[in-house]
This record gives structure tokens, sequence and C-alpha cells, in this order.
């Protein structure tokens, strides 16, 4: 039993990455962000001064807000509260079609997509609007997707200690389709794969059937 145990202990993941978060004190003020913005206009040749620009830094900021919302959201927290009465229920777990917008951290222009995700229960359940919430705490930052697929996964399984988890995302990147190669339609798919979902092929081709990906 005791080999079992460190087993299942070896098949997780490692320890959650802390993600370096600028304290506000460090942080650039409204203005000094606006400025900013100005910047870039006048840097793509542009008037900032232009009546159809003059509100564009101040709408740029909120936006900025919006787009990366999520480096004030501890994605730990949001699984803290758990519900026991399961009637025993351990079976797969899946929440598809979880859309969301991110934006690459090597070009910041948008990473649009949808995450699906399973898990199976160990004596307790998450609600499952607390699952799109984790996507979207690590969506809403300066990301890359096979990161943000890897931090999705281990952060359940971590919180949670199921029997395993597993996170596949499929997105387009604008990067690839307004600059660069400028190839439309192509998707990108990243998958994460913990504890039984890792170890045993029948699980994992269940889970890929339920998402309607082929194992």
């Amino acid at each position: 039993m005791a080999q079992e145990a460190n087993k299942n202990e070896q098949s997780r993941a490692p320890e959650i990455g802390a993600v370096t978060i600028l304290e506000p004190q460090n942080r650039p003020t409204r203005s000094e962000a606006e400025e900013a913005v100005r910047t870039l206009i006048r840097w793509a040749g542009e008037d900032p001064t232009r009546e159809g620009l003059l509100g564009t830094p101040e709408r740029v900021v909120r936006a900025y807000e919006e787009f990366f919302r999520g480096y004030a959201t501890d994605p730990v927290e949001l699984l803290q509260r758990t519900f026991g009465e399961v009637e025993g229920y351990d079976e797969m777990v899946v929440l598809r079609d979880i859309q969301f917008e991110s934006h690459c951290e090597h070009h910041m222009v948008p990473i649009i997509g949808k995450a699906h995700i399973g898990y199976l229960p160990n004596k307790r359940v998450v609600g499952i609007s607390k699952l799109a919430r984790v996507v979207d705490a690590y969506a809403k930052r300066l990301q890359i997707q096979e990161k943000m697929t890897a931090q999705i996964a281990n952060t359940i399984d971590q919180v949670l200690r199921p029997g395993g988890v597993a996170v596949v995302i499929e997105s387009q990147h604008n990067c690839m389709t307004t600059r660069g190669v400028h190839k439309h339609g192509s998707t990108m798919v990243t998958s994460t794969m913990l504890g039984a979902f890792r170890e045993q092929d029948k699980t994992r081709r269940e889970f890929l059937a339920m998402i309607g990906l082929k194992g």
C-alpha cells in the first residue's frame, strides 16, 4: 500500500510555480500608462492629439485592466470550497468548451479558444463555475498556451487531490493570423494529463471521446 501511495504521489505534477506580480508601488501610474500609449501612437506614425485618438489612451488602459485581470485573482482560492455530499460518486467529471480569451506574451495579441477539463473526484467535487473561473484566472494574463494548460491542470490537481486531471486547450493565435506567416484557420492543441489520465489508456480515451477528440 505504501508503495502504491508513493507511486501516486510521484505521478502528480510538481508544485504550482509562483507568478511574479509587481506590487502596486512598483507599477506605473495610470497617467504613465496612458502616456505610454500615446508614445506608441506616435511611433506608429499618428497624432495622439487628433480628435479620434484623444480618448484612445484611456480606453486602452481600461481594456488592459480587463485583459489582464487574472493577475489579481488567486486560482487556488477559487477551488477551496468543495462539496462532499456526492453519494460516493467517483466517475469522471468533465466540463468542456470553456471559452476564453488570452494574450500571447510574445506579441501581446489575442489567443482565442476553448478549454476542456476532466477530473476524477476523491470524495469531494467543486462547483463547475469554479473550473471555468480557474481557466479565466490564467487566461487573463500574458500567456503561452503550453504553460496555461499545465497551470490549470496543476492547480486542480494540487488543490482537489483527485484521482487524475486532464486539460485540453484548443485555440487560434492571432500572432499567426495577423502577422508573421499569416496562416488563418490553424488551431493549436495542447494537453496535460495527470494521475489516472496519464497512466490509464482507457481513462484517457474516455475523456478524449467525451470532448470530441480521438484518443
